[in-house]
C-alpha cells in the first residue's frame, strides 16, 4: 500500500479506534468485572469505593503504561528490521532487552534512586548491547545476518545468566525489583511512569518518524541509500541512538517483554506493506493495542492470580519465531 496522506490518515484512525476499544476492553475486564454504568459513572466523576480505586488507580496506569510500552517496542522492531535488513531483528532477540535490563539491576544493586536514574543506567546497557552486538557481527567491513542473530542471542543469554547470578546473591529485599526486569511486568504501573515514557515515546516516534524515507531506501541496501544521497553510517547510528533511548527506558518501567517488536511489524506489513511512512505509525498504534490485550490475558487467564505479561508474548511469540524462521525470503519480507 502506497503511503499517502490520506491513507496514513485513515490507517491511523481505524488502529486509534481498535486501540480505544483494547483500552475500554482491559478497563472492563478484570477478577472484578466493571459494569457499564460503573464506568460511566467513573468516567462522569459519580463512581465512588473500590470500583473507582480499580478503574483509577491500579488498570488505567497499567494500561497507559502498557500501550506506550507496546508503541516504542513496535517503533524499535521496525527500526531494526530495516537498518539490518533482517526479518528476524528485534530488541528482545538482539540482546538489546537484555543490556537495558541488566543496566536497570545494576542500578537497583547500587541504590540508584528514582526511576530517572534507573532509565539512564538502562539506556547506557542498550546503546552498550547494540555496539557490541555490531562489532561482533561486522567482518571485513560487512555485516553478517546469521553472526549478527547469533551474537544477540547470545549476548541476550549471558545478560539474562548475570541477572540470574545477581539474584543469587542479592538480599531478599532487593529480589523482587530485581525480577520484575527478567520476566516483564506491568504490575507496578503508576501515573508518574506513565509520564515519564509518554515524551520519550512521543519524542522519539517523530525523531524515527522523520527519517522513514531513509528507512525505505536502506531497505534497498546500504550501498542504493548512498547513491541516492543517504548518509548511510550516521543515519544508522542515529537510528540506534533513538531505538536505544526507547528500549532503554522501556524495559526500565516494564521490564523485559519479548517479541512485540518481532510480531507487530510483520503483522502490519503483511497487511499494509512496506513503506516506512505507513509502517510506523501504523506498528505503534498496533503494538499500543496488541500489549494493552496481552496484558488483560495476564491478568485474567489464571484469575485471581496474574502472569507478567512478558509470560504471554513469549508464548505467542516463539511460535511466531519459529514460523518467520521456516518462511523466511517469501512474502514476510
Amino acid at each position: 500500500m502506497r503511503a499517502t496522506p490520506s491513507r496514513v490518515a485513515a490507517v491511523c484512525l481505524g488502529l486509534t479506534a481498535l486501540m480505544i476499544l483494547s483500552l475500554l476492553i482491559g478497563l472492563w475486564v478484570g477478577t472484578v468485572s466493571i459494569t457499564p454504568d460503573q464506568f460511566f459513572a467513573w468516567l462522569g466523576g459519580r463512581l465512588e469505593g473500590a470500583p473507582a480505586i480499580i478503574l483509577g488507580q491500579l488498570r488505567l496506569p497499567r494500561l497507559l503504561l502498557a500501550a506506550l510500552v507496546g508503541a516504542c517496542l513496535g517503533i524499535s522492531g521496525v527500526v531494526f528490521q530495516a537498518v539490518l535488513r533482517n526479518p528476524l531483528s528485534e530488541p528482545f532477540i538482539l540482546g538489546v532487552s537484555g543490556g537495558a535490563a541488566c543496566g536497570a539491576v545494576c542500578a537497583v544493586l547500587i541504590g540508584v534512586a528514582g526511576l530517572w536514574g534507573q532509565s539512564i543506567l538502562a539506556f547506557g546497557g542498550a546503546v552498550g548491547t547494540v555496539a557490541l552486538v555490531l562489532a561482533i557481527a561486522r567482518r571485513r567491513g560487512s555485516m553478517e545476518t546469521s553472526t549478527l542473530i547469533l551474537s544477540g542471542v547470545m549476548i541476550n543469554a549471558f545478560f539474562t545468566a548475570l541477572i540470574m547470578f545477581i539474584i543469587s546473591t542479592t538480599t531478599d529485599q532487593k529480589l523482587h525489583a530485581i525480577l520484575f526486569w527478567l520476566y516483564g511486568d506491568l504490575a507496578a504501573a503508576n501515573l508518574p511512569k506513565v509520564w515519564l515514557l509518554l515524551p520519550v515515546t512521543l519524542l522519539g516516534g517523530a525523531a524515527v518518524g522523520f527519517y522513514a524515507k531513509h528507512l525505505n531506501l536502506l531497505t534497498a541496501g546500504g550501498q542504493t541509500a548512498a547513491a541516492l544521497g543517504v548518509a548511510v553510517e550516521r543515519v544508522k547510528l542515529i537510528l540506534f541512538l533513538i531505538v536505544s533511548l526507547l528500549v532503554g527506558v522501556t524495559v526500565s518501567l516494564s521490564g523485559l517483554i519479548g517479541f512485540v517488536g518481532l510480531m507487530v511489524p510483520h503483522l502490519v506489513r503483511m497487511t499494509l506493506g512496506h513503506d516506512h511512512r505507513l509502517l510506523l505509525p501504523a506498528s505503534a498504534l498496533f503494538g499500543a493495542s496488541f500489549l494493552m490485550l496481552a496484558d488483560t490475558a495476564a491478568r485474567t487467564v489464571i484469575s485471581p492470580s496474574a502472569l507478567p505479561v512478558g509470560v504471554v508474548t513469549a508464548f505467542l511469540g516463539a511460535p511466531f519465531f519459529v514460523l518467520l524462521l521456516a518462511r523466511r525470503g517469501s512474502r514476510w519480507w
